[in-house]
């Protein structure tokens, strides 16, 4: 349960600042100028992160708030997190996102409406991009394949995963445990700031594709489902395993270049960090 309201609370903050940009744009009669202005992006970058933040905050203290599926992969590969709960913290997590997005569509459906109709959107056509884009995410225009794209989820989660690590590591200065959601929350604005325009940034497997499976269901078509966008076609796949792979690299290289030379240098973990791998109800 705790995974799963923390990643519904994550897209109905993150999903809803960009809904909200949206509302904002027709109230200001600039709908033709979506996520335009590199204000909306800082706005949406930061959104994410306090969403992050918080979410971390509510299911910390029972389930270790992974809230991303390939967070839960590097903490059952590199920290001893039970394998048998893999499953069903990922079924949590895609539903939590699943039902977040629901509730940003409940909210500001009248937005959506609103602003496909000023612009002469279909919904489920290629123009609906920029309303699908309040869920889930796209690569940008400028590829012609998947390999972009990948190569950019790859990066990016490879980032989150190694400052998670560095931040939550007993053995090297780690932040304590009522900060850490904050820190983590900086992370994702780090990591939009400097890694979002390419593909979006999900860095998320559940992030993307329980809000993705809400837009093909409100009528987004193959827009949501698998991806269509023209560019690049049958898109789902690449924010699922695109950030599996980063988490797996990122996790490997700050244990084999920071974490393995601190334990051999003979540092003592320090007692007040848990064990990262155990949800916070077993201690």
């Amino acid at each position: 349960m705790a995974e799963f309201l923390g990643t519904l609370i994550i897209i109905l903050l993150g999903c809803g600042v960009v809904a909200m940009a949206v509302a904002a744009l027709n109230q200001s009669g600039r709908g033709d100028l979506i996520f335009a202005a590199s204000g909306d992006w800082l706005l949406i970058t930061w959104g994410w992160g306090f969403a992050v933040c918080f979410a971390v905050y509510v299911a910390g203290g029972v389930s270790g708030a992974h809230l991303n599926p390939a967070v839960t992969l590097a903490l059952a590969w590199r920290r001893g997190f039970p394998w048998n709960k893999v499953p069903g913290y990922i079924v949590a997590q895609v539903l939590g996102a699943f039902v977040g997005a629901a509730l940003v569509y409940l909210n500001y459906r009248y937005a959506i409406i609103s602003y496909e109709d000023a612009n002469k959107i279909s919904r489920g056509a290629e123009n609906s991009v920029p309303t699908y884009s309040i869920f889930g995410t796209f690569p940008a225009p400028y590829y012609e394949n998947f390999f972009g794209p990948f190569l950019d989820q790859v990066i990016g989660t490879a980032i989150l995963v190694a400052f998670i690590f560095a931040v939550t590591d007993e053995y090297n200065a780690p932040v304590k445990a009522n900060l850490a959601p904050v820190v983590i929350g900086f992370i994702v604005v780090a990591v939009g700031i400097s890694f979002g325009a390419n593909a979006g940034y999900a860095i998320n497997p559940a992030r993307d594709f329980g809000p993705r499976m809400f837009a093909w269901f409100a009528g987004w078509g193959e827009v949501a489902m698998p991806g269509n966008y023209g560019n690049v076609n049958t898109y789902f796949w690449v924010p699922i395993l695109g950030p599996i792979v980063g988490a797996g690299i990122g996790a490997a290289i700050y244990d084999f270049g920071i974490r393995n030379v601190l334990i051999a240098r003979g540092i003592k973990p320090d007692t007040d960090v848990a064990e990262e791998g155990r949800t916070a109800i077993d201690d």
